[in-house]
Order: structure tokens, then C-alpha cells, then sequence
């Protein structure tokens, strides 16, 4: 699905990824964990071009995506959301889910009057959908609400909404359970599941949660230091004294 070769990116004289290269495959949901400082958000701005490599490539299935703009992954199915969530709080549940869509007709001034049919339907046909995804995720009572009303996990979920919008072909999730209580987490991690299984989901996700990622997650990659340093299933990964020095920091 998406391929990362021999990816360097230097700030100044610090090395944040050092000749990284990993394979996340289709349907699969992997966890890239490690310390603070160990790379995993620079890989995955790098991933979703908010910054350019000095070295390496990204390629989705074949096409080499590297350097390109993060609108522009968007349209190709590349979709990240983010540690503290970017919903319009001013927009209700409803209408953050029907703003994602690309390429609405009725963004275009001459089109609000030369194709207003064109326009009544696809807006039909993004509520349709919007009222889906919220009915998929057991928003239904938010429908309305305000999307800056909601809380923190809430949010989070709306975050999995928005990329239900637009069918992506890989979804990178930046903690996702960070400041969630329990039981949104435990929803949040069923919903992953849900969207991988019923709806074969591609999914990279950076978590320090081990518990959280043990019930969802296969392979596991760890990062120290910018680069790889392990990928394995979650009792490999706390079984190695290597994994166990750097990110657990502490033996058996």
C-alpha cells in the first residue's frame, strides 16, 4: 500500500530520520511507537507532505507521491489526522462531516448559477453519506451540537468521521487516544476496528498507549532515534531488551 525508501530529513544538525525505510500493507492496522524525539511525526509529515525529504522516496501502490502537497494526497486517498483535533467549532457535527468532500460544485461562484441542479444533488448525496457516517459512528444525538461543544474524545471520533467522507486509501492517526477518558477510548479503538475489518482500512497510527495498541494493532514498528529499531508483534516488541532499554526503560 505505502512504501517508505531510504527517507532522510536533518534540522540543522539534528538527524529526526536517518535513512528510514518500512512497508505498511493494505488493510493492516500498524502502530509506530518510540520515544520522544525517536522520528515517528516527522515520518509522518513527511508521509502526508508537510515536509520535503532531503533523501529517500514515498510511494502509494506504485506512484511516487514524494515532495507532494498534502492537498493534493488528499485527492489520492492519504488522509492524517492529528494529535489535538482540527474541526470547525463553529459548524455542527453535520455540517464538519459535509465540508470534506473535494470538488464540491457549488464552491464555484458561476456554478451556484449555472448548475444549481448538479449542486442539489451532490449536496443530497454528501448528506446522505454525512448522516451515514454519523449513524456508523453513534453520533446521533450530536448531529446538531457544535463540534467545538464536544469533548475530547468526541472529537477524536469526528476526526474518524471526516476521513469516512472521502473513502481513503490509507489513514495515518496521530494519537488518537491522547486525553481520551476509557471508555470513549475503548469506542474509538472499536471503531478503528470496525472501519479495518468491515471496511478493509488502511491504518498507521502513533500511540504510547501499549494496552491500546496490543488490542488493534499488527505489526508494530518502533522508532529510536530516527530510525527502526524493531517490527514485531506486541510480545515480541515488549520482549526485546533493545525495545525495552530505549522506550519501556526498564528490564523484566
Amino acid at each position: 500500500m505505502l512504501s517508505i525508501s531510504n527517507i532522510s530529513k536533518s534540522f540543522g544538525g539534528i538527524k529526526a530520520l536517518n535513512n528510514v525505510s518500512l512497508n505498511f500493507e493494505k488493510g493492516h492496522i500498524t502502530a509506530l511507537i518510540g520515544p520522544n524525539g525517536a522520528g515517528k511525526t516527522t515520518l509522518f509529515n513527511v508521509i502526508n507532505g508537510s515536509l520535503k525529504p532531503d533523501a529517500g522516496k514515498v510511494c502509494l501502490n506504485t506512484e511516487n507521491i514524494t515532495g507532494l502537497e498534502p492537498h493534493q494526497l488528499f485527492s489520492k486517498g492519504v488522509l492524517r489526522t492529528f494529535q489535538i483535533s482540527q474541526e470547525f467549532q463553529s459548524l455542527t457535527v453535520l455540517d464538519n462531516l459535509m465540508m470534506v468532500p473535494s470538488n464540491q460544485i457549488g464552491e464555484s461562484i458561476l456554478n451556484s448559477w449555472l448548475k444549481l441542479k448538479e449542486i442539489k444533488n451532490q449536496e443530497l448525496n454528501n448528506l446522505k453519506k454525512a448522516k451515514e457516517v454519523i449513524k456508523f459512528l453513534s453520533l446521533d444525538k450530536l448531529t446538531y451540537e457544535y463540534a467545538g461543544n464536544l469533548s475530547g474524545g468526541q472529537k477524536k471520533l469526528l476526526e474518524l468521521g471526516r476521513t469516512m467522507m472521502v473513502e481513503p486509501k490509507i489513514v495515518l492517526l496521530d494519537e488518537v487516544g491522547a486525553g481520551v477518558n476509557k471508555t470513549l477510548l475503548k469506542k474509538i479503538g472499536d471503531t478503528i476496528s470496525r472501519l479495518n475489518k468491515e471496511l478493509n482500512y488502511t491504518f498507521v497510527m502513533i500511540e504510547h498507549d501499549l494496552d491500546f495498541i496490543s488490542r488493534l494493532c499488527n505489526p508494530i514498528v518502533v522508532m529510536a532515534e530516527g530510525s527502526i529499531l524493531k517490527i514485531g508483534k506486541i510480545n515480541e516488541i515488549k520482549n526485546d531488551h533493545k525495545v525495552i532499554e530505549v522506550y519501556l526503560g526498564k528490564g523484566n
